[in-house]
């Protein structure tokens, strides 16, 4: 089989690191790629977000599977010229995207499907706003309408700071705080039947002990020793497969990687947002204890073929990845500087170290390219090993300004 990825981050190079050690991959492309990802495949310069390039390299390549990484390309529709092709491609269409491009969109379906939620209003004036905050009261969150980086959500007791969010934005969701702990879900689906793969949880703050501004992901882990038994089963049954019914219904199905980050709130488990692809930083960690071979989930994903698949095979092992970021990140991230002690980190096989804003530089250096500089993952066969693998991955990595935080799985792992 030959496959190609579309993407840059570590998410994309988790995905190629997992279809390259698949002995039915013959060949590997990502476009455009990244530093790490060229150990792994051929890189290919293309605009992501141009259907029709992306179809003409699928084409040129021959390629058997289009895996689109991130959510910016699909929201975009380069899923639909690469369907229409021909091409099995895995990852929803434009229309379906929308339960990650738009925040009210996928309210809409929640509601149409029965997905317990937080009660929210969409606002798209000031006065809007300000009356939603006072009906819920601190904490506010409130959440850009449309794609923002995984940086579009604010959740603060301070109401001008909130209110300043929503004017910054076109329109907004405000919504009810939802307590409790958050769990990541993923779930490959065809549009009938949904594979939901292991729980992880993911850190949103910059700062040890959930401080500082949100963020696309400090660290991420899995298991999740404190989840309630059965808690898989039930998302499945009343929020995944209810969610993937509903768009169906609606001739929008949705075929590819539907993700639930959920709340275990006092009163049930909560949806607090929907997301269209696999997530970063969380994506590294579920790969990591995935034994089954990745590219024929994603093809049965694509082809429509799911339900003929063997249960999916899962290490018992753990797994923690710790994010290392540019100084200044997520405001204003540095890029340019040297990174160091790359093949240290690597070099007594315990972590691996997957890319995310990484440029290869003229002399053959790697170079900071983004905010999210490069994710370190372990496994081992509890937590606190995982933990420990990864940051002495951590401890031999530097750049100017390199920036991480301590405490990924610290309390799961005690």
């Amino acid at each position: 089989m030959k496959v190609l990825v579309i993407g840059t981050g570590a998410r994309e190079h988790a995905l190629c690191r997992s279809l390259s050690q698949d002995p039915a991959v013959t060949e590997l492309h990502c476009a455009p790629g990244n530093a790490g990802i060229a150990k792994v495949a051929t890189l290919h310069p293309v605009d992501q977000l141009d259907g029709a390039a992306v179809t003409a390299l699928a084409r040129e390549l021959a390629a058997d599977l289009v895996v689109v990484g991130p959510e910016a390309p699909l929201v975009a529709g380069v899923a639909e010229p690469l369907r229409a092709a021909g091409i099995p491609v895995f990852g929803p269409g434009k229309e379906a995207a929308q339960l990650e491009g738009s925040k009210a969109f996928a309210k809409a379906v929640m509601a149409g499907a029965g997905v317990p939620t937080a009660r929210s209003y969409v606002c798209t004036t000031a006065a809007e706003a300000a009356e939603a905050l006072d009906a819920f009261g601190a904490p506010y969150v409130v959440k850009d309408d449309g794609l923002a980086a995984g940086k579009g959500v604010v959740v603060t007791e301070d109401r001008a700071a909130a209110l300043a969010h929503a004017e910054a934005c076109e329109r907004v969701v405000i919504e009810e705080y939802l307590d409790g702990p958050e769990v990541s879900l993923f779930a490959i689906t065809d549009g009938t039947t949904v594979l939901p793969l292991v729980p992880a949880q993911d850190f949103k703050r910059a700062l040890d002990g959930d401080q500082g501004p949100n963020t696309g992901g400090m660290g991420a882990y899995t298991p999740l020793p404190w989840a309630p038994e059965g808690l898989v089963a039930e998302v499945l049954e009343t929020v995944l497969q209810p969610t993937v019914d509903e768009l169906r219904r609606r001739g929008t199905p949705f075929s590819g990687l539907l993700y639930a980050g959920l709340a275990l709130t006092s009163r049930g488990t909560r949806v607090i947002e929907f997301n269209a692809r696999f997530g970063d930083p969380e994506t590294q960690v579920v790969l990591a204890r995935l034994r089954t071979p990745l590219a024929g989930v994603l093809l049965a994903a694509a082809n429509g073929t799911l339900a003929e698949l063997e249960p999916l095979r899962w290490s018992e092992d753990a797994a923690v990845t710790v994010v290392l970021a540019s100084e200044g990140y997520p405001a204003d991230p540095r890029t340019g500087d040297p990174i160091e002690g790359l093949d240290a980190a690597e070099a007594d096989g315990a972590a691996f170290v997957l890319h995310a804003g990484t440029r290869a530089g003229a002399d053959g250096e790697v170079l900071t390219a983004g905010g999210r500089v490069l994710s370190v993952t372990a496994t081992g066969t509890d937590l606190a090993e995982a933990r420990a693998k990864a940051y002495a991955g951590v401890a031999k990595i530097s750049f100017k300004g390199s920036q991480h935080r301590t405490d990924i799985a610290l309390k799961a792992a005690e």
